[in-house]
């Protein structure tokens, strides 16, 4: 279930801080906010795939670290990034 190429560049041109940037830790946890939202769908669905479970908790886990060094480094990105994407934090 990876993203197509379009959702992609919409969530890179939405959350992008200049104009060739594709791997800023905004750009990263969009995309990885999108897979979540994805495979938490999958799984609700298909309650007994626990590879895809796993790959879950991963993300989440690498969310969560990236969203920490963001927090560190500069709490009103942080604040604008999770208000933006509508997640905890």
């Amino acid at each position: 279930m990876p993203l197509t190429i379009t959702k992609k560049q919409e969530l890179i041109n939405g959350h992008q801080t200049h104009g060739t940037d594709t791997g800023s830790v905004e750009v990263q946890v969009a995309m990885l906010s999108e897979r979540i939202s994805q495979l938490s769908g999958h799984l609700q669905k298909n309650i007994h795939d626990f590879s895809s479970r796993q790959g879950l908790l991963k993300m989440i886990g690498r969310r969560k670290r990236l969203l920490s060094y963001l927090r560190s480094q500069s709490q009103e990105r942080y604040t604008v990034l999770i208000a933006k994407l509508g997640i905890r934090g």
